[in-house]
């Protein structure tokens, strides 16, 4: 029987048992999004009904012929509004794309279709996908799922919303500075971002540079996500830098033994990093949970100063995001129509030099190399996935962590950026919640390409913390 709580894995084995036909499945979505995503507006673009259901009629018919196109076979889904559907609005949640439709699909929404996905519709996403908080002027705010009063986090903060409110079995995003960890963390899901190179992305502006940024899995349950990874994985030739690698070990069993695994506890730096009250006690709750399993948990060190890290990364990173913004600045006029903080990104970019980049690179390396050394003494590292716990959706950013000024918009997320510039994969498991009843997340850092590993110790984590997890939003 289809109820919001089944899980995507046990839907599809469902689907394909022909115990519930994708009509019945596409119905209950849409009454769903009906009911609960005019508060918190986490779907957006939202397609004809009637166009739904007849794509639905066609899957079972499909099933009734012994057809199946895959994992995703009649699976309603909403594709991140960064990522191109063909005949849907991409409007990177900016006025000056909100007519923009695309002509062709990008890749991961080619795979998700190829797999039987029925696209319903887009999840919402910051202007340009910058800043962990999801507003943009084109659909207005997505409210956290367990407060609508507070931020979903970002820029996957619809695709997080819409799993925490079972509007969506399973959900896709993209991560560059966090993107798919914190709106995770913020709405008690899941959600992973790749190795380097796992999923890769298409079309892209750059094949080479551009690695800090990749799309990725979320989920209510780790299983889902390892099987939409399957999904979303896999070497494309038009990206050389992507991984070869079959991604049907993600569809394999992830349950495993993980006593002896060594975690590593990065907590703030040592106090490098300003964090609000409550938020490491909430995770070493959760790592408390590792030790019950078996695990060794220790402090853990970056070999590396954290400021030396934090100036390289905003040089990659204006590098890298100042050209996407770039083509809407050659129309003069388009400036009072993008936000003050891409406009930041783009307008420092233009400053840069060929030897500051060099430079940044030369530090990017030196901190991989760090990373690696660190990873002779741990098997996988632990860090909160937010410096801040969800704040009002009306702010813009934190201005303050913790009594400390934030001198960027995004520099109370700079607990994310390690995972991202080493191209590690990362998980952002469930932490629990605080005593303001919000969620919080702890994101656990892998070894180079080391997805699969990640994911089974996520899995062993899941299993152990069934009580915790099965907490639901408000309405839910």
């Amino acid at each position: 029987m289809f109820t919001p709580e089944t899980s995507a894995t046990s839907l599809s084995r469902a689907i394909h048992l022909r115990q519930v036909s994708c009509q019945e499945v596409m119905q209950a979505t849409l009454a769903r999004i009906e009911r609960l995503n005019p508060q918190s507006n986490a779907i957006v673009s939202l397609q004809d009904p009637e166009s739904l259901m007849t794509q639905a009629r066609e899957r079972d018919a499909q099933l009734a012929r012994g057809e199946s196109m895959g994992w995703m076979h009649g699976m309603p889904q909403a594709i991140k509004d960064l990522a191109h559907v063909q005949g849907l609005r991409t409007t990177l949640g900016s006025p000056l794309m909100k007519d923009f439709v695309a002509s062709e699909d990008g890749l991961m929404a080619r795979r998700m279709k190829a797999a039987g996905a029925i696209v319903i519709g887009k999840t919402n996403t910051p202007e340009f996908g910058l800043g962990s908080h999801t507003f943009n002027e084109v659909f207005g705010p997505t409210r956290n799922a367990w407060n609508p009063a507070k931020s979903a986090g970002g820029s996957s903060g619809g695709a997080a919303v819409a799993l925490a409110q079972r509007l969506l079995p399973v959900a896709d995003g993209s991560d560059f500075m966090g993107s798919l960890r914190n709106p995770a963390g913020w709405n008690h899901v899941f959600g992973m971002r790749p190795s380097h190179g796992r999923v890769p992305m298409s079309p892209a502006q750059d094949v080479f540079m551009a690695q800090l940024g990749t799309e990725g899995p979320m989920g209510r349950h780790v299983r889902d996500m390892a099987m939409l990874l399957s999904v979303q994985a896999g070497a494309n030739p038009g990206n050389p830098l992507s991984l070869s690698d079959d991604p049907a070990q993600f569809a394999g069993a992830l349950d495993s033994n993980p006593q002896g695994q060594r975690i590593g506890w990065l907590g703030d730096l040592q106090g490098y990093l300003p964090m609000e009250g409550g938020i490491l006690d909430i995770c070493q709750t959760a790592l408390n949970s590792f030790g019950a399993m078996g695990c060794t948990v220790d402090e853990a060190r970056l070999g590396m100063a954290p400021e030396q890290i934090w100036q390289a990364w905003l040089v990659w990173r204006q590098a890298l995001m100042g050209p996407r913004i770039a083509p809407f600045l050659v129309n003069p006029a388009n400036r009072a129509h993008i936000k003050p903080e891409a406009l930041w990104e783009h307008d420092h970019s233009l400053n840069l030099t060929g030897a500051q980049l060099m430079a940044a690179s030369a530090s990017r390396t030196r901190f991989y190399l760090s990373m690696l050394a660190l990873f002779e003494q741990f098997d996988v590292l632990a860090i909160p996935v937010s410096q801040v716990w969800p704040f009002d959706v009306g702010l813009r950013w934190p201005s303050s962590v913790a009594g400390r000024p934030m001198d960027t918009y995004h520099r109370w997320m700079e607990v994310v950026i390690y995972a991202t510039l080493a191209g590690l994969p990362s998980i952002s498991v469930p932490a629990g919640f605080g005593a303001n009843g919000l969620p919080m997340g702890l994101a656990l850092i892998g070894q180079p390409q080391g997805d699969l590993a990640l994911l089974k110790l996520a899995h062993a984590y899941e299993m152990a913390n069934q009580d915790m997890l099965s907490q639901r939003p408000p309405g839910i």
